[in-house]
């Protein structure tokens, strides 16, 4: 059987999913036609249902939820790995309703925590997330909301932080912080479900096992080419709620969940949102 999927570009991703798609784990008869691509893009793919597999931030699930479910491997979540917001010299975000702010697209996850720390935080463009910085630096705003590897290079563009939207949030809800998931269409069999969670999590733990077998193709893919970026990239996303969210990663997202629900970005969610 094959099935489409979708994911990005980034370290953590293809890490993550290239022991399954080239055959070097069981993937118990299933085949994979990919498609790579940006996370907001991806999540425009998810809101067509026309995607059988597909990374999306945890922000568009709210959107999708009726037609996916999430698997329980695979995700992007942690302590410490939080979107931050960036700028030329230092803002006092909490004072201030006048900050024009670059994000990385209306639907991720990112743009949703600063609306629940930030809500007085409104004038936002929506930019390509690797072109943030520059946009910074160009002054074609006045801060940058970043995700991904930017993290690690923001301060060699002579860029300063100025918030950390993981930090807030651990010290607000003492959870880790859900930023990516796995979600699979709803028009599959239970049986398919769990198929494609038990191969993808059989990848993650191939990948965690072997690091160096997708090498080249994570750094054929990689934004930033700097092997020790990359490195630190897949140790900052990849960790044990990636192998299996658990019911600590699990809590993690309903709290996020409800966090949206009370800033009225959602209606009521289905009660069965996992893979059983």
């Amino acid at each position: 059987m094959k099935l489409t999927l979708g994911f990005s570009t980034c370290p953590n991703d293809t890490f993550i999913f290239d022991a399954m798609i080239h055959n070097k784990v069981d993937t118990e008869g299933l085949e994979f036609e990919v498609l790579m691509a940006d996370v907001e893009e991806l999540n425009r793919n998810a809101f067509a249902g026309n995607i059988d597999i597909t990374k999306l931030s945890y922000h568009s699930y709210l959107y999708v939820a009726k037609q996916y479910k999430l698997l329980n491997s695979g995700s992007a979540l942690g302590y410490k790995n939080g979107p931050l917001v960036i700028a030329k010299d230092n803002i006092n975000l909490e004072k201030s309703v006048s900050v024009k702010i670059a994000i990385p697209g209306k639907h991720t996850t990112a743009n949703l925590l600063l609306s629940v720390l930030y809500p007085n935080l409104s004038d936002k463009t929506e930019f390509l997330f690797s072109d943030i910085e520059d946009a910074v630096i160009n002054k074609k705003v006045d801060a940058g909301l970043i995700i991904h590897e930017n993290r690690f290079t923001y301060e060699k563009k002579g860029l300063v932080k100025i918030a950390d939207l993981g930090e807030e949030w651990e010290l607000q809800t003492k959870c880790p912080i859900p930023l990516g998931g796995i979600v699979i269409h709803r028009k599959h069999s239970a049986e398919i479900q769990q198929k494609v969670d038990r191969v993808l999590k059989r990848s993650v733990e191939f990948a965690l096992a072997n690091p160096d077998s997708g090498k080249g193709f994570v750094k054929y893919y990689a934004q930033e080419l700097e092997e020790e970026v990359i490195k630190m990239h897949i140790a900052l996303y990849v960790n044990n709620f990636t192998v299996d969210l658990g019911e600590t990663g699990k809590n993690a997202v309903f709290t996020l969940f409800e966090r949206a629900t009370n800033l009225g970005v959602t209606a009521n969610l289905p009660v069965d949102i996992f893979v059983d």
